[in-house]
């Protein structure tokens, strides 16, 4: 068997769905004398359909207990699995290339939360696969959760099945106030140079225009709007309807001295959306969310499209390094 490399193994945070343990859990093999712990590229390589089955049926896989130890480490992980690399253009957060296609995840204060997202779903163009990294362990706190978005889709429709309705019917609009620069206390505070990686205002709004969105600059910087763009996706992959939306996100956390996140988001006829929804399907993410502390040297790979995830507040240091892949 392919998978006698590695192990899946259990840990006190995982749930189950319908047997199926959230997120899969890979270490190394302990009873394979030659699997060394810094074998995880090559691994990857000669396993990677066995690997794929696996996060088809998770969501997600946590890769514990292997010898990664930097971002060129990290790096070489990413590469292994021959996904083509995502350019980070249109999305909100700050960040930082580190090396090859390793970036800083969201570079934002540590007692910040960063709210339940599938990564850039308020654009057209996401990636499909996300990795994190964890170079160093925090001190306490930052997490990054994760929860699975057809779980989430299920109860919201079983519980507001108008909301639902209207999301399908209109979609969402999302509103971001950018200014020139990046403003690193915000979690949303990629200025509008590196949000579209140009300094001409002109090539700016091209860019922008190939995204669905729409540019008004204002004196210092550019209000951008985004949509309506569908708020449930159907994921063909897993023939299921999705909670693929920025909606808690932005409503609770799109808030700096630019943004009030309350107009961040409203359904896609420009309706406001109901506060005790929006904040009744945070609790519902939470409370179907898995949390793990992280350990240095943890690399999860998350399907977006089939997971959301956030990010705890923390006590640094902590440093968690990302890739995002089409």
């Amino acid at each position: 068997m392919p998978e006698n490399l590695l192990t899946q193994v259990g840990i006190p945070q995982q749930k189950h769905y319908n047997g199926v343990p959230f997120p899969a859990v890979l270490s190394p093999n302990p009873n394979v004398v030659h699997t060394t712990k810094s074998q995880l590229p090559q691994i990857i390589t000669q396993q990677k359909p066995w690997i794929a089955s696996v996060l088809h049926q998770s969501g997600a896989i946590l890769f514990r207990g292997f010898a990664v130890n930097s971002a060129s480490d990290f790096n070489d992980v990413v590469e292994a699995f021959g996904y083509e690399e995502l350019p980070y253009v249109g999305g909100a957060a700050p960040r930082t290339n580190v090396v090859g296609r390793v970036f800083t995840s969201n570079e934002s204060p540590p007692d910040q939360k960063i709210p339940f997202h599938h990564e850039m779903a308020q654009v057209p163009e996401y990636p499909s696969k996300l990795f994190f990294f964890c170079e160093v362990e925090p001190g306490s706190g930052g997490e990054t959760p994760i929860v699975l978005s057809h779980v989430v889709y299920e109860k919201m429709k079983n519980k507001y099945p108008e909301f639902v309705e209207r999301l399908e019917e209109h979609g969402l609009t999302y509103i971001r106030v950018l200014g020139e620069d990046d403003d690193p206390s915000s979690p949303i505070g990629r200025g509008w140079k590196s949000t579209f990686l140009t300094k001409d205002k002109g090539v700016a709004e091209e860019r922008a225009a190939k995204l669905g969105m729409k540019l008004e600059w204002i004196e210092d910087g550019v209000k951008s709007v985004m949509g309506p763009i569908p708020g449930i996706k159907f994921n063909q992959e897993r023939q299921q309807k999705i909670w693929f939306n920025s909606m808690v996100a932005a409503y609770t956390g799109w808030k700096d001295a630019r943004n009030d996140p309350v107009k961040a988001v409203t359904f896609g006829d420009g309706r406001p959306l109901p506060a005790e929804v929006v904040h009744d399907c945070l609790n519902i993410l939470e409370d179907e969310s898995v949390a793990i502390p992280w350990k240095k040297g943890d690399v999860l790979l998350i399907d977006n499209l089939a997971v959301l995830h956030s990010r705890k507040s923390f006590t640094p240091p902590r440093r968690v390094l990302a890739s995002l892949c089409k």
